[in-house]
Protein backbone atom coordinates (compact mmCIF):
# COMPACT_ATOMS: atom_id res chain seq x y z
CA UNK A 1 0.00 0.00 0.00
CA UNK A 2 1.48 3.73 -0.74
CA UNK A 3 0.93 6.20 1.44
CA UNK A 4 1.11 9.68 0.57
CA UNK A 5 3.70 11.71 1.86
CA UNK A 6 2.69 13.32 4.94
CA UNK A 7 -0.64 11.49 5.16
CA UNK A 8 -1.14 10.95 8.55
CA UNK A 9 -4.56 9.43 8.19
CA UNK A 10 -4.12 7.29 5.99
CA UNK A 11 -0.64 6.28 7.95
CA UNK A 12 -2.18 5.53 11.38
CA UNK A 13 -5.12 3.75 9.60
CA UNK A 14 -2.84 1.64 7.66
CA UNK A 15 -0.87 0.52 10.87
CA UNK A 16 -3.97 -0.03 13.13
CA UNK A 17 -5.07 -2.60 10.30
CA UNK A 18 -1.76 -4.75 10.81
CA UNK A 19 -2.20 -6.75 13.98
CA UNK A 20 1.02 -6.21 16.23
CA UNK A 21 0.02 -7.62 19.50
CA UNK A 22 2.80 -8.35 21.76
CA UNK A 23 3.45 -11.82 21.79
CA UNK A 24 4.75 -11.96 25.07
CA UNK A 25 1.36 -11.21 26.51
CA UNK A 26 -0.97 -12.94 23.66
CA UNK A 27 0.68 -15.92 22.94
CA UNK A 28 0.55 -17.08 19.52
CA UNK A 29 0.63 -13.69 18.33
CA UNK A 30 2.62 -12.16 15.31
CA UNK A 31 4.10 -9.81 17.13
CA UNK A 32 5.25 -6.48 15.27
CA UNK A 33 6.99 -7.70 12.21
CA UNK A 34 4.98 -6.74 9.88
CA UNK A 35 4.28 -3.80 11.55
CA UNK A 36 7.76 -2.69 11.13
CA UNK A 37 8.69 -3.44 7.96
CA UNK A 38 5.88 -1.93 6.49
CA UNK A 39 6.21 1.29 7.84
CA UNK A 40 10.26 0.95 6.83
CA UNK A 41 8.76 0.92 3.51
CA UNK A 42 7.02 3.96 3.82
CA UNK A 43 9.74 5.68 5.52
CA UNK A 44 12.16 4.63 2.73
CA UNK A 45 9.06 6.01 0.56
CA UNK A 46 9.32 9.39 2.25
CA UNK A 47 13.28 9.79 1.86
CA UNK A 48 14.38 8.49 5.40
CA UNK A 49 17.50 6.17 5.33
CA UNK A 50 16.15 3.64 7.15
CA UNK A 51 17.24 0.29 8.60
CA UNK A 52 15.56 -2.54 10.59
CA UNK A 53 17.09 -3.91 13.98
CA UNK A 54 16.61 -7.18 15.36
CA UNK A 55 15.53 -7.53 18.65
CA UNK A 56 14.08 -10.77 18.95
CA UNK A 57 12.69 -13.48 15.93
CA UNK A 58 10.35 -11.55 13.80
CA UNK A 59 10.35 -8.56 16.25
CA UNK A 60 12.18 -5.68 14.51
CA UNK A 61 13.11 -2.01 15.94
CA UNK A 62 12.50 0.78 12.61
CA UNK A 63 15.04 3.12 12.94
CA UNK A 64 14.76 6.18 10.02
CA UNK A 65 16.83 9.41 9.80
CA UNK A 66 16.29 12.34 7.62
CA UNK A 67 18.51 15.15 7.51
CA UNK A 68 22.91 15.90 7.70
CA UNK A 69 24.20 12.79 9.22
CA UNK A 70 26.71 13.42 12.20
CA UNK A 71 24.84 16.40 13.61
CA UNK A 72 23.11 16.48 16.65
CA UNK A 73 19.80 14.85 16.35
CA UNK A 74 16.12 14.79 18.06
CA UNK A 75 14.62 11.74 18.36
CA UNK A 76 10.85 11.09 17.88
CA UNK A 77 9.84 7.70 19.46
CA UNK A 78 7.08 5.95 19.77
CA UNK A 79 6.21 1.68 19.88
CA UNK A 80 4.61 -0.30 17.51
CA UNK A 81 2.84 -3.44 19.85
CA UNK A 82 -0.52 -3.39 21.14
CA UNK A 83 -2.20 -5.68 24.06
CA UNK A 84 -4.89 -8.23 23.45
CA UNK A 85 -8.90 -7.63 21.91
CA UNK A 86 -10.88 -9.71 24.13
CA UNK A 87 -13.70 -7.78 25.37
CA UNK A 88 -13.40 -4.98 22.49
CA UNK A 89 -17.00 -3.52 21.80
CA UNK A 90 -15.64 -3.36 17.58
CA UNK A 91 -13.33 -4.71 15.41
CA UNK A 92 -9.87 -4.54 16.66
CA UNK A 93 -8.05 -3.87 13.23
CA UNK A 94 -10.72 -2.37 10.51
CA UNK A 95 -9.30 1.23 11.41
CA UNK A 96 -13.20 2.11 10.79
CA UNK A 97 -13.72 5.87 10.47
CA UNK A 98 -16.60 6.75 12.20
CA UNK A 99 -17.42 10.37 14.12
CA UNK A 100 -14.63 11.47 13.08
CA UNK A 101 -12.45 8.68 14.92
CA UNK A 102 -10.19 5.86 13.64
CA UNK A 103 -11.55 3.06 15.79
CA UNK A 104 -9.10 -0.22 16.16
CA UNK A 105 -6.63 -1.71 18.77
CA UNK A 106 -3.46 0.72 18.71
CA UNK A 107 -5.27 3.59 17.75
CA UNK A 108 -4.51 5.64 20.76
CA UNK A 109 -1.83 3.95 22.52
CA UNK A 110 -0.10 4.43 19.57
CA UNK A 111 -0.36 3.91 16.15
CA UNK A 112 -1.99 7.76 15.53
CA UNK A 113 1.31 8.75 17.55
CA UNK A 114 3.20 6.95 15.59
CA UNK A 115 1.96 8.16 11.74
CA UNK A 116 2.00 12.25 13.90
CA UNK A 117 5.55 12.02 14.31
CA UNK A 118 6.59 9.94 11.00
CA UNK A 119 4.13 12.58 8.85
CA UNK A 120 5.57 15.85 10.46
CA UNK A 121 9.50 14.38 10.09
CA UNK A 122 8.65 14.20 6.62
CA UNK A 123 7.11 17.17 5.52
CA UNK A 124 9.32 19.45 8.20
CA UNK A 125 12.52 18.27 7.75
CA UNK A 126 14.11 19.67 4.01
CA UNK A 127 17.04 19.39 1.89
CA UNK A 128 18.31 23.02 4.17
CA UNK A 129 17.96 21.13 7.40
CA UNK A 130 21.02 21.94 9.49
CA UNK A 131 20.13 19.03 12.01
CA UNK A 132 19.32 15.31 11.90
CA UNK A 133 16.00 13.98 12.62
CA UNK A 134 15.67 10.45 14.22
CA UNK A 135 12.33 8.81 13.78
CA UNK A 136 12.41 5.38 15.90
CA UNK A 137 9.59 2.61 16.41
CA UNK A 138 10.45 0.15 19.46
CA UNK A 139 8.76 -3.09 20.06
CA UNK A 140 7.88 -4.47 23.15
CA UNK A 141 7.27 -1.83 25.08
CA UNK A 142 3.93 -3.04 26.61
CA UNK A 143 6.04 -5.59 28.23
CA UNK A 144 9.73 -5.50 29.14
CA UNK A 145 10.95 -3.02 26.81
CA UNK A 146 12.94 -5.04 24.91
CA UNK A 147 13.02 -3.08 21.88
CA UNK A 148 13.88 0.52 23.50
CA UNK A 149 16.97 -1.55 25.87
CA UNK A 150 18.34 -2.48 22.29
CA UNK A 151 18.32 0.69 20.56
CA UNK A 152 20.10 2.43 23.58
CA UNK A 153 22.35 -0.20 23.85
CA UNK A 154 22.96 -0.26 20.07
CA UNK A 155 24.77 3.11 20.78
CA UNK A 156 21.65 5.23 19.53
CA UNK A 157 21.63 8.72 20.88
CA UNK A 158 20.25 11.59 20.78
CA UNK A 159 20.17 15.29 22.27
CA UNK A 160 16.23 15.52 23.48
CA UNK A 161 13.45 12.63 22.23
CA UNK A 162 9.43 13.10 21.98
CA UNK A 163 7.95 9.95 22.75
CA UNK A 164 4.41 10.19 20.93
CA UNK A 165 2.20 8.63 23.96
CA UNK A 166 -1.70 9.84 23.56
CA UNK A 167 -1.33 12.53 26.31
CA UNK A 168 -4.36 14.68 24.47
CA UNK A 169 -1.99 17.00 23.45
CA UNK A 170 -0.61 17.98 26.46
CA UNK A 171 3.54 18.22 27.58
CA UNK A 172 3.42 15.44 29.96
CA UNK A 173 7.62 15.60 31.29
CA UNK A 174 6.94 13.00 34.25
CA UNK A 175 5.37 9.63 34.95
CA UNK A 176 5.31 7.51 37.48
CA UNK A 177 7.59 4.00 37.84
CA UNK A 178 6.62 0.69 38.67
CA UNK A 179 7.82 -2.40 41.06
CA UNK A 180 6.25 -5.75 40.75
CA UNK A 181 7.31 -8.12 43.91
CA UNK A 182 5.73 -11.49 45.00
CA UNK A 183 5.10 -12.31 48.77
CA UNK A 184 5.10 -16.05 49.43
CA UNK A 185 3.34 -16.21 52.88
CA UNK A 186 4.30 -19.44 54.75
CA UNK A 187 1.83 -21.53 57.44
CA UNK A 188 1.35 -25.23 58.17
CA UNK A 189 -0.47 -27.59 56.19
CA UNK A 190 -3.10 -29.71 58.28
CA UNK A 191 -6.69 -31.32 58.10
CA UNK A 192 -9.33 -28.89 58.82
CA UNK A 193 -10.34 -29.68 61.94
CA UNK A 194 -6.83 -29.98 63.70
CA UNK A 195 -6.92 -25.55 64.60
CA UNK A 196 -4.22 -26.75 67.06
CA UNK A 197 -1.33 -27.56 64.35
CA UNK A 198 -2.85 -25.69 61.12
CA UNK A 199 -1.13 -22.63 60.56
CA UNK A 200 -3.86 -20.59 57.65
CA UNK A 201 -1.04 -18.81 54.83
CA UNK A 202 -4.44 -17.35 53.33
CA UNK A 203 -5.01 -15.46 56.58
CA UNK A 204 -2.28 -14.00 57.00
CA UNK A 205 -2.53 -12.99 53.66
CA UNK A 206 -5.49 -11.35 54.52
CA UNK A 207 -3.72 -9.76 57.48
CA UNK A 208 -0.92 -8.58 55.41
CA UNK A 209 -3.17 -6.60 52.73
CA UNK A 210 -5.09 -4.97 55.83
CA UNK A 211 -1.74 -3.89 57.10
CA UNK A 212 -1.14 -2.57 53.04
CA UNK A 213 -4.58 -0.76 53.13
CA UNK A 214 -3.89 1.19 55.96
CA UNK A 215 -0.51 2.09 54.83
CA UNK A 216 -2.73 3.36 51.78
CA UNK A 217 -4.66 5.64 53.99
CA UNK A 218 -1.56 7.50 54.62
CA UNK A 219 -0.55 7.96 51.31
CA UNK A 220 -1.88 11.52 51.42
CA UNK A 221 0.47 13.15 53.87
CA UNK A 222 3.47 11.05 52.24
CA UNK A 223 5.64 12.12 49.27
CA UNK A 224 4.04 14.05 46.50
CA UNK A 225 5.14 15.49 42.87
CA UNK A 226 3.50 18.20 42.05
CA UNK A 227 2.54 16.78 38.35
CA UNK A 228 1.94 12.96 39.50
CA UNK A 229 0.50 13.51 43.23
CA UNK A 230 1.24 10.64 45.77
CA UNK A 231 2.45 6.97 45.47
CA UNK A 232 0.27 4.25 44.96
CA UNK A 233 0.43 0.19 45.93
CA UNK A 234 -2.05 -2.40 45.39
CA UNK A 235 -2.47 -6.19 45.42
CA UNK A 236 -2.87 -7.62 41.69
CA UNK A 237 -3.04 -11.21 42.31
CA UNK A 238 -3.94 -13.69 45.05
CA UNK A 239 -3.55 -17.61 44.88
CA UNK A 240 -3.43 -20.22 47.45
CA UNK A 241 -5.14 -23.50 49.17
CA UNK A 242 -5.78 -26.75 48.07
CA UNK A 243 -8.57 -28.29 49.12
CA UNK A 244 -11.37 -27.01 51.21
CA UNK A 245 -10.51 -28.95 54.32
CA UNK A 246 -6.88 -28.61 54.56
CA UNK A 247 -5.06 -25.57 56.24
CA UNK A 248 -2.75 -23.85 53.28
CA UNK A 249 0.43 -24.22 53.55
CA UNK A 250 1.26 -21.39 51.05
CA UNK A 251 -0.17 -18.43 49.56
CA UNK A 252 1.21 -15.66 47.21
CA UNK A 253 0.44 -12.19 46.37
CA UNK A 254 1.65 -10.17 43.44
CA UNK A 255 1.99 -6.65 44.84
CA UNK A 256 2.19 -3.37 42.41
CA UNK A 257 3.65 -0.47 43.70
CA UNK A 258 3.43 3.02 41.60
CA UNK A 259 6.58 4.94 42.42
CA UNK A 260 7.23 8.93 42.19
CA UNK A 261 10.89 10.41 41.14
CA UNK A 262 13.34 9.78 43.44
CA UNK A 263 12.44 6.65 44.44
CA UNK A 264 14.04 3.32 43.94
CA UNK A 265 12.98 -0.60 43.85
CA UNK A 266 15.09 -0.60 47.09
CA UNK A 267 12.47 2.00 48.38
CA UNK A 268 9.43 -0.34 47.55
CA UNK A 269 10.91 -3.56 48.89
CA UNK A 270 11.68 -1.42 52.22
CA UNK A 271 8.36 -0.55 52.89
CA UNK A 272 7.03 -3.78 51.83
CA UNK A 273 8.60 -5.44 54.05
CA UNK A 274 8.56 -3.39 57.42
CA UNK A 275 4.52 -4.27 56.38
CA UNK A 276 5.46 -7.21 56.91
CA UNK A 277 7.78 -7.25 59.88
CA UNK A 278 5.02 -4.87 61.52
CA UNK A 279 1.99 -8.18 60.90
CA UNK A 280 5.19 -10.32 62.41
CA UNK A 281 5.13 -8.16 65.84
CA UNK A 282 1.43 -8.84 66.12
CA UNK A 283 1.26 -12.75 64.89
CA UNK A 284 4.81 -14.39 65.60
CA UNK A 285 3.62 -17.58 63.37
CA UNK A 286 3.47 -14.91 60.29
CA UNK A 287 5.94 -15.81 57.95
CA UNK A 288 6.49 -14.10 54.42
CA UNK A 289 9.73 -13.91 51.92
CA UNK A 290 9.72 -10.72 49.85
CA UNK A 291 11.06 -11.06 46.67
CA UNK A 292 11.32 -8.37 43.17
CA UNK A 293 9.79 -9.84 39.74
CA UNK A 294 10.62 -6.70 37.78
CA UNK A 295 10.70 -2.39 38.16
CA UNK A 296 10.78 0.65 35.92
CA UNK A 297 11.84 3.69 37.03
CA UNK A 298 10.00 7.12 37.02
CA UNK A 299 10.43 9.72 34.61
CA UNK A 300 11.00 13.59 35.22
CA UNK A 301 12.49 16.34 33.04
CA UNK A 302 12.72 19.75 34.64
CA UNK A 303 10.82 22.44 33.46
CA UNK A 304 12.81 24.88 31.28
CA UNK A 305 14.70 22.00 29.43
CA UNK A 306 15.17 22.85 25.70
CA UNK A 307 12.81 20.55 24.30
CA UNK A 308 10.02 21.15 26.38
CA UNK A 309 10.61 24.83 25.58
CA UNK A 310 10.29 23.64 22.09
CA UNK A 311 7.04 21.67 22.49
CA UNK A 312 5.65 24.37 24.38
CA UNK A 313 6.57 27.55 21.64
CA UNK A 314 5.31 25.51 18.97
CA UNK A 315 1.89 24.66 20.53
CA UNK A 316 1.58 28.41 21.55
CA UNK A 317 1.99 29.22 18.08
CA UNK A 318 -0.82 26.85 16.69
CA UNK A 319 -3.43 28.35 18.75
CA UNK A 320 -4.03 26.08 21.65
CA UNK A 321 -2.87 26.21 25.45
CA UNK A 322 0.08 24.99 26.40
CA UNK A 323 -0.68 22.52 29.50
CA UNK A 324 1.53 20.52 31.02
CA UNK A 325 0.78 17.45 33.05
CA UNK A 326 1.99 14.17 34.16
CA UNK A 327 1.31 10.90 32.27
CA UNK A 328 -0.38 8.38 34.57
CA UNK A 329 1.06 5.30 32.65
CA UNK A 330 4.64 4.25 32.46
CA UNK A 331 6.39 4.87 28.88
CA UNK A 332 9.61 4.34 27.17
CA UNK A 333 10.62 8.09 28.19
CA UNK A 334 12.11 6.45 31.34
CA UNK A 335 14.77 4.53 29.72
CA UNK A 336 15.92 7.63 27.19
CA UNK A 337 15.89 9.70 30.47
CA UNK A 338 18.09 6.73 32.44
CA UNK A 339 20.32 6.82 29.21
CA UNK A 340 21.22 10.57 29.00
CA UNK A 341 18.84 11.85 26.68
CA UNK A 342 15.72 14.26 28.12
CA UNK A 343 12.45 12.78 26.50
CA UNK A 344 8.82 14.04 27.28
CA UNK A 345 5.41 12.49 26.10
CA UNK A 346 3.66 14.40 23.54
CA UNK A 347 1.17 13.24 21.17
CA UNK A 348 -2.59 12.68 20.01
CA UNK A 349 -4.89 10.14 21.48
CA UNK A 350 -6.45 9.87 25.26
CA UNK A 351 -4.10 7.34 27.60
CA UNK A 352 -7.87 6.37 29.34
CA UNK A 353 -8.32 4.34 25.83
CA UNK A 354 -5.40 2.46 26.08
CA UNK A 355 -5.79 -1.49 26.78
CA UNK A 356 -9.82 -0.44 26.71
CA UNK A 357 -12.70 -2.38 25.23
CA UNK A 358 -13.59 1.09 23.12
CA UNK A 359 -9.97 2.37 21.19
CA UNK A 360 -9.85 5.83 18.77
CA UNK A 361 -8.20 8.82 18.36
CA UNK A 362 -9.42 11.43 17.00
CA UNK A 363 -9.03 12.97 13.46
CA UNK A 364 -8.86 16.70 14.41
CA UNK A 365 -6.87 15.65 17.32
CA UNK A 366 -4.41 13.52 15.06
CA UNK A 367 -3.88 16.35 12.39
CA UNK A 368 -3.09 19.16 15.58
CA UNK A 369 -0.32 17.12 16.88
CA UNK A 370 0.74 17.00 13.24
CA UNK A 371 1.01 20.52 12.98
CA UNK A 372 2.39 21.28 16.61
CA UNK A 373 5.59 18.32 15.53
CA UNK A 374 6.06 19.89 12.47
CA UNK A 375 6.88 23.32 14.24
CA UNK A 376 9.26 21.48 17.01
CA UNK A 377 11.15 19.33 13.67
CA UNK A 378 11.14 22.90 11.58
CA UNK A 379 12.95 24.64 14.71
CA UNK A 380 14.99 21.85 14.83
CA UNK A 381 15.78 21.03 11.89
CA UNK A 382 16.89 24.89 11.42
CA UNK A 383 18.89 25.25 14.61
CA UNK A 384 16.88 27.33 16.20
CA UNK A 385 17.95 26.10 19.97
CA UNK A 386 20.52 24.51 21.78
CA UNK A 387 21.30 20.91 22.22
CA UNK A 388 20.59 20.16 25.79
Amino acid sequence: MRIARGDAVALARALVQIDSRNPALVPGALGEGDAARFLSAVLDDWGFAVELQDVAPGRQNVIARIGPADTPALMLNGHLDVVGVEGMVHTPFDAEIRDGRIYGRGAADMKGGIAAMCAAAATACGADATRQLLVTAVVDEEYESLGMRALIASGTSAEAAIVTEPTRLAICPAHRGFVWMDVTLRGRAAHGSRYDIGVDAITHAGLLLAELDALESTRHAGLRHSLLGRTSLHASMIEGGVGMSTYPEVCRLAIERRTLPGETADDALAELGAACARVQSRKPAFSATVTLTTAQSPSDVPAGTPVMLMLERAIIADGIAAKVEGLSAWTDAALLNEAGIPAVCFGPGDISLAHSAEEFVSIEELARSVSVLERVVREWCAGGVEPR
